[in-house]
């Protein structure tokens, strides 16, 4: 476990999935813990960065060059562990490579790194997928931090809005057993706030695609406590709880997708996959500040 600290907050990373495992705010009230704490009896997990795939695949297969490969929700990067590759006072690297097991379900090289720098109430998190290999390198990379909602005793959901950077007209795409269905439900017609509820979750995580907006925010009615995400250029976006009581929520920004409901496609035509050629990078970020 690593730890990076300054006078506003401190947080905690896991080598284990590079994982953000803790985001404190320090003030003169005490400390406000705002990331979930992976209580098994609701959600197992804190932060998971998915990659090599987001989301579920059909049967849990997809194809590669006459191949049938397995893969399960999310890829595997959440489950390996990382080798920290640098450490200043307030910036922590992590890396990944390919291995012999990580090529038996993804016959890929990778180079896959994720930093954390902290600046005040701010986290940034860095993610840089380059390939080392003389193939095309296939893959999406996604995020899914879980922040404690409620915050503070005696609120509940229903005490707590997302609230958006401008007037926002959305849909959601719709899921079937994790996969999409191909149909779409309109949530938003040129609205700033959703309320939340556990009914808004029935029909599992909402899912937005190709939105313009870049920074959502989940904030408490009650008490002014916010966590606030920024995601330039991210394509995809879930928001997603495990159900009445759980007492968290997932904000989701991904550069990749679920796959459809149906049988194994190829890799490359699954829509989200990104591509690179032998000594690319992808290199991008979002950041959470809480208050």
């Amino acid at each position: 476990m690593h730890t990076l600290e300054n006078k506003h907050c401190r947080v905690q990373i896991n080598a284990r999935g590079a994982e953000l495992t803790s985001f404190v705010r320090l003030d003169a009230a005490g400390e406000l813990e705002y990331l979930w704490q992976a209580d098994p009896a609701h959600w197992g997990r804190h932060a998971p960065v998915l990659f090599p795939i987001v989301g579920r695949l059909p049967d849990n297969q997809y194809l590669h060059q006459g191949q049938t490969y397995a893969m399960g929700q999310h890829g595997f990067a959440r489950d390996r562990e990382f080798t920290l590759l640098h450490r200043s006072e307030f910036e922590l690297t992590f890396e990944l490579r390919d291995d012999a097991v990580s090529r038996v379900n993804y016959p890929f090289g990778f180079a896959l790194r994720i930093s954390y720098r902290l600046a005040g109430a701010t986290l940034t998190v860095g993610w840089e997928v380059e390939n080392p290999d003389s193939a095309e390198l296939l893959f999406s990379i996604g995020a899914h931090p879980a922040f404690r909602c409620p915050l503070l005793p005696g609120e509940t959901l229903a005490d707590y809005d997302f609230v958006f950077d401008h007037p926002v007209s959305l849909d959601r795409y719709l899921l079937q057993s994790g996969l999409f269905s191909g149909e779409t439900e309109p949530l938003l017609r040129h609205e700033t706030v959703l309320p939340l509820s556990y009914e808004l979750f029935a029909q599992d995580a909402l899912v937005f695609q190709h939105f313009d907006f870049t920074s959502l925010t989940l904030r408490s009615r009650r008490s002014g406590h916010s966590v606030r995400a920024r995601f330039d250029g991210f394509p995809y976006l879930g928001l997603w709880t495990a159900g009445p009581g759980a007492g968290f929520v997932c904000i989701e920004p991904w550069h990749g997708l679920a796959g459809r409901v149906g049988g194994p496609i190829e890799l490359a035509d699954k829509q989200g996959i990104m591509s690179l050629d032998t000594g690319q990078q992808f290199i991008t970020s979002y950041s959470l500040t809480v208050a």
